[in-house]
């Protein structure tokens, strides 16, 4: 340790002042029993847990917390647990989404408030690993990530089923008569089995592959289960690494660089990522000035073929995936084809190419080579613009039906996903295969929130007929579990005057995934006139978090962040009150 360093640490405006001040701090502390020899100038690490029982796939970090302290205290640290709040999706009203950025904010304010030389975050559910990195990144302080790790697979009647991707398919089941409520009561056991968040490649576990691609998490740990003793040994090394971090000042700002970014778009391909990787890589892009645009998840994948065989688009689990080598796997495959930047940083120190020179592939059927992937290349996430879309849509063709990914077909029109919930297990409902239900009023104003409700299950009638899959159009979101060719993120969305908000049943949608287009059949004086007569919904909220939310969030292109979020305000230490 260089001791030459601990005067001038961050943590020693408190720990080492002297008079009133300093004694102030010191003694509160000393009342949960830490001796005096703690505040000697060691790197004081904070351990930020988002643990609660009201997020499911979080509620076991406390155990990893401690963890994390044994290897804080084994390199010489003082390690300091404070909790932050949870976005669970599995609970929270109207959706977690809408506290992102709450999160963001508080985690930002709570490091930059406390006596903190560096932080382990910990986070589980799909909201709090980008939040987490979202205030970190803001404050630019050395920061490591640690997720909590997926379920165990789930097993239902000798088969694995997977969280949220079987909810899907049981909800289909059930309408069609395939299934009986007490069948899905006992499935619903067999899907969630052990500690840990969604156990498919949903946006959870698409999350923490992004943090360990973006070189922020220690490699290999995004895929460990939950209650595998494995991810607490790498909780230990994320503490002992953290302790060296803040010795070496390698901060965030350092590796959260550009070609940081391609290498997280490029992975979230090779892995079939969520769609909302989109939306939170773009938001925590913006915290560090880097300019990332919706054009970069298109242009930066057409060379990446899908390597990974996990549902929704695929056929296994994470837990196969983290025995098959897990994701140093797949950026050594990416890496042998020259798609990543091999020299960029990580929180190990080193660059992407030495972390993973000796990840092995132990099993080719979950994870698939360049040579003969699992999907080709030009499958990931496509970009659309189009009248429709005039500042770009999204659509995961790796989930889409391919027969869908052309087409043309009568619009009908619900202004909220309760709207069309009210009618499709309607007989009569107006709508045959051919149709494109169009959901509005989900974005990130208009919900608000931008729920994960686009990827609405199709009308009962059709279910029953035999259909599979149908074009939805939505300026919300789809759960990273859910599949199907549902076209995501309208922008801009309806509630501010979007196009979406001037279709009418009937008008023709015309998809084209080929040539990233998106288009309403309407003559454009038509949709001049539709647009004079348009009126802004009237304000739902007047006070409070939400109107907060409502009046400073940005549209999804720009990662529905808060504008006056963007950019990192540091770490300066604040004023002393003592």
């Amino acid at each position: 340790m260089n001791d030459g360093n601990r005067t001038s640490r961050r943590s020693q405006a408190w720990f080492g002042a002297s008079g009133r001040g300093g004694m102030v701090y010191r003694s509160w502390m000393r009342n949960q029993g830490f001796g005096h020899e703690v505040f000697d100038g060691r790197p004081v690490i904070g351990i930020a847990t988002s643990a609660s029982e009201l997020a499911p796939c979080n509620a076991h970090l406390t155990r990893v917390a401690e963890a994390v302290k044994r290897g804080v205290w084994q390199a010489g640290g003082f390690p300091l647990q404070f909790p932050t709040m949870a976005t669970g999706e599995t609970l929270m009203r109207p959706t977690a989404m809408l506290y992102r950025n709450l999160m963001a904010m508080e985690v930002e304010e709570l490091i930059r408030a406390n006596p903190l030389d560096g932080v382990v975050l910990l986070s589980g559910c799909d909201k709090t690993t980008p939040a987490m990195l979202m205030g970190a990144a803001s404050v630019d302080l050395p920061s490591v990530m640690v997720t909590g790790g997926p379920m165990l697979n789930g097993k239902y009647r000798g088969k694995d089923v997977g969280s949220g991707t079987h909810v899907w398919k049981f909800e289909e089941d059930l309408k069609t008569g395939r299934m009986t409520e007490e069948e899905c009561f006992f499935a619903e056991g067999c899907m969630a089995r052990s500690n840990g968040h969604c156990m498919t490649m949903g946006t959870a576990s698409t999350m923490a592959c992004m943090a360990e691609a973006l070189g922020m998490q220690l490699p290999g740990s995004a895929a460990w289960p939950a209650v595998d003793s494995r991810r607490m040994e790498i909780a230990q090394s994320a503490g002992q690494r953290i302790v060296a971090m803040v010795e070496e000042e390698l901060r965030p700002s350092r590796i959260l660089t550009r070609e940081a970014f391609e290498n997280a778009i490029r992975v979230n391909a090779a892995i079939g990522g969520s769609t909302n990787a989109i939306i939170h890589l773009t938001a925590l892009a913006g915290r560090v000035g880097v300019d990332l645009g919706l054009e970069d998840f298109d242009e930066l994948v057409r060379a990446v073929p899908t390597l990974v065989n996990l549902m929704p688009s695929g056929t296994y689990l994470m837990e196969d995936f983290c025995y098959a080598g897990g994701l140093p796997a797949v950026m050594a495959e990416l890496l042998r084809g020259e798609l990543l930047h091999g020299e960029q940083i990580t929180v190990t120190g080193r660059g992407v190419a030495e972390n993973v020179a000796d990840a092995e592939n132990d099993n080719t059927d979950v994870i698939t080579g360049l040579d003969a992937p699992f999907q080709p290349a030009g499958t990931g996430t496509a970009v659309l613009r189009g009248n429709l879309c005039p500042d770009g849509a999204v659509i995961k063709q790796s989930a889409a039906s391919p027969h869908l990914l052309t087409h043309r077909g009568p619009a009908r029109v619900f202004d909220s996903p309760e709207a069309y919930h009210a009618v499709a297990d309607d007989p009569k409902l107006d709508v045959d295969e051919n149709t494109v239900i169009v959901i509005r009023n989900a974005g990130p104003r208009g919900y608000p929130g931008m729920p994960e409700v686009s990827n609405v299950p199709l009308p009962a009638k059709l279910l029953k007929a035999g259909v599979t899959d149908m074009v939805r159009v939505c300026d919300g979101r789809m759960s990273g579990t859910g599949y199907g060719t549902v076209v995501l993120h309208v922008a801009p969305e309806a509630a501010v005057g979007g196009p979406l908000a001037l279709v009418r049943d009937g008008d023709v949608v015309v998809l084209d995934v080929p040539n990233r287009t998106l288009d309403l059949d309407v003559d454009d004086a038509e949709l001049t006139r539709r647009r004079e007569a348009w009126k802004a919904p009237a304000e739902r909220h007047t006070s409070g978090y939400a109107w907060l939310y409502t009046q400073h969030v940005e549209q999804a292109d720009r990662g529905a962040d808060f504008g006056f979020l963007r950019g990192s305000r540091g770490h300066e230490v604040p004023r002393d009150s003592h």
